[in-house]
């Protein structure tokens, strides 16, 4: 019983840093110009490091939680079927990724942030019903590489440096 309270304790630490990471991202998003829906996906750090140290059943959890909540209190309805969208193909693509061994955490999590893109993108297509948006495909893959360097970097940073008894 013990173990499973750590656990639960644990993973809810994760979604609260989750979803503070969120916020962080709201609040400097004005301070730098940018297209839209553009985003550093801070957020994924947690969930890059929960993939690669808890495994696939916790980083789905949080993802999912931190996709709800954070539609709840900062967004709408729209924005959490772009973001259901775009998590649930990233984190699918992820999970496949890291067990075929090949890519570093930092390739995984690239991967992650310009399928999330690409996710968002095809859920927009389909709600908007428009093919003109997959153009904008072309500017998020650079954003979402860049993005998912910076995010891959801070979880293998994690990954590689956290002990393992505060996380079992």
């Amino acid at each position: 019983m013990k173990n499973r309270s750590k656990t639960v304790a644990f993973i809810g630490l994760c979604t609260a840093l989750a979803l503070i990471l969120a916020y962080v991202e709201i609040l400097i998003q004005p301070l730098f110009p940018t297209l839209p829906g553009i985003k550093m996906g801070l957020p994924n750090i947690i969930i890059v490091f929960l993939l690669y140290r808890r495994g696939a059943a916790s980083a789905i959890g949080v993802s999912l939680i931190r996709i709800l909540l954070v539609s709840l209190l900062f967004g709408n309805v729209m924005a959490l079927f772009y973001s259901l969208a775009g998590g649930a193909l990233s984190i699918a693509v992820m999970i496949i990724l890291k067990k075929l061994r090949f890519l570093s955490p930092v390739g995984v999590s690239v991967a992650g942030g310009v399928t999330h893109n690409v996710g968002q993108i095809l859920m927009a297509m389909l709600l908007l019903d428009t093919v003109e948006l997959g153009y904008y495909l072309v500017v998020l893959t650079v954003t979402g590489t860049v993005a998912g360097i910076l995010v891959g970097l801070c979880g293998a940073i994690l990954i590689n440096n956290l002990p393992n008894k505060l996380i079992s």
